[in-house]
């Protein structure tokens, strides 16, 4: 069994391979990002994913099916109740989440909680409507600009956003008062996985454009999780884009922020380069999700999957031989499917080191935390038992 002295794990915000068995309970069945997106684009070209073996995964056209894959491929389930952010990456870092997080996606949020937060903010706020975020600013921005009163809204996800253009409302002003939505909505009947700060800048509609300094207050993980264990070995847990966010600065040593995937894969490939760090290096590549799936944009998905996988192979160069790559996902976000949610799906999961001996298929895992007690079990020189509730390492597998 190999050991690795650092581990680089990535997750494609949203890259997801096809339905779970349980689709239907989400509206989901018949989704599918990758396949979908590569269908209805007349395929997607991943050079280096396909060597990595991820056309073994799925029927993904353009993406050919190899024999001597030079990475381990499988595709991945999730046990946890939801389809977000936060569900999948709390479980990857072994929280299982048994009641999906709060949404008021068809209600709005109640009047109790608007008027609290106005009296506690000083601000008055319109919207309050589940919305694309791009589309609210443009039927907002001009009255917001005009009245100064922020623009509040959610989505099919469990989160309370807020936007406010950078030359009406500081961003400091901005965060202060996403910071005050975070506590009062720390009560049960509001709980909502993420309060997200929305800045944008702009004069009118035909110019609005949000801007890079999102910044989001999400819920502490109720429990202890893999970071939080690899923290106590005192071993480093890069956070690279917004996972500090996601785990709300637990188990965390040093956050990396980016404005763009291209940035964290940069920020990824500097720290491989350089030889930095012993421990998790983790990066979130959200613009996957957020710039392309909610907005359906298919040539866009597209351009930013062959764009990532050409940094791919800038990376792979970098690496070391103690080091141990895993690409994942967090849920699914179908660009060429019904709504603007993100989509209940597998997700693909590729294992990569440059001295692997017979790189192969792996069996189907059933959920997300197999990959974080991986992580982990990479790190227990001592082999102690780790009572996480869900999750079962495969790095006796990675030979």
């Amino acid at each position: 069994m190999k050991k690795f002295n650092r581990v680089f794990l990535i997750v494609l915000d949203s890259v997801g391979i096809g339905a779970l068995e349980d689709a239907n309970e989400y509206g989901d069945v018949g989704a599918n990002t990758l396949c979908n997106l590569a269908q209805k684009v007349g395929g997607l070209s991943l050079p280096n994913l396909q060597k990595m073996g991820l056309g073994n995964i799925a029927d993904i056209k353009g993406v050919e099916p190899v024999k001597n894959q030079i990475a381990y491929s499988t595709k991945c389930g999730e046990l946890s109740k939801g389809k977000d952010t936060i569900t999948g990456h709390w479980e990857m870092a072994g929280i299982l989440i048994k009641e999906p997080f709060k949404v008021f996606t068809e209600t709005g949020f109640p009047k109790e909680l608007i008027d609290e937060l106005e009296k506690k903010s000083g601000h008055k706020f319109i919207g309050n409507i589940s919305a694309s975020g791009t589309e609210i600013i443009n039927n907002l921005g001009e009255e917001h600009i005009e009245t100064k009163s922020l623009i509040l809204y959610t989505s099919a996800d469990s989160v309370l956003q807020i936007a406010a253009n950078e030359d009406v409302i500081p961003l400091d002003e901005l965060y202060r008062v996403c910071e005050i939505a975070r506590k009062i909505t720390l009560k049960e009947e509001y709980k909502v996985g993420r309060i997200i700060a929305r800045p944008f800048v702009g004069s009118n509609k035909e110019n609005f454009k949000r801007t890079s300094n999102r910044k989001d207050y999400a819920l502490k993980p109720p429990t202890k999780t893999v970071l939080d264990t690899l923290c106590d070995k005192n071993l480093d847990v890069v956070g690279i884009g917004k996972i500090g966010d996601i785990y709300s600065y637990q188990g965390i040593t040093q956050s990396i922020k980016s404005k763009s995937n291209e940035v964290g894969m940069m920020e990824t490939i500097s720290i491989a380069k350089d030889g930095l760090y012993n421990g998790l290096v983790f990066l979130n590549l959200v613009d996957f999700d957020a710039l392309y799936g909610h907005r359906r944009d298919v040539n866009g998905y597209k351009e930013a999957l062959e764009n990532f996988d050409y940094q791919l192979g800038n990376l792979i160069s970098e690496l070391k031989e103690d080091d141990l790559l895993i690409i994942t996902a967090d849920h699914g976000n179908d660009p060429t499917f019904k709504g603007t949610d993100h989509t209940r799906e597998y997700v693909p999961v590729i294992v990569y080191n440059n001295t692997l001996e017979e790189p192969r298929e792996l069996p189907i895992l059933k959920t997300m935390a197999d990959i974080g007690i991986t992580v982990l079990d990479n790190f227990n020189e001592k082999n102690e038992i780790y009572n996480f509730e869900i999750g079962k390492s495969f790095l006796k597998n990675i030979k």
